[in-house]
């Protein structure tokens, strides 16, 4: 029982046959597969197209100073 007879082995061997056939296919599929590697290592290098908005990032106050600058001052004579 440890062994593998002949019908093993042609079992093995139509199994195979089925999965990837007899044409090729795992050259195509690790052809696909390259090709996709290529287009993700592109992907990656490219640099993003048109102009970068110059933009200066937001400045946070501390809560007080927030705070003050949030609320418009109460004028009492304008009522």
């Amino acid at each position: 029982m440890g062994s593998l007879s002949i019908w093993h082995i042609l079992i093995v061997i139509a199994v195979l046959l089925l999965l990837f056939g007899g044409r090729g296919r795992v050259s195509n599929l690790m052809g696909d597969l390259a090709k996709g590697m290529k287009a993700f290592k592109s992907g990656m290098k490219d640099e993003p197209e048109g102009p970068q908005p110059d933009v200066a990032p937001k400045v946070i106050a501390s809560d007080a100073a927030a705070t003050r600058a949030s609320q418009p001052e109460h004028d009492p004579a304008k009522h």
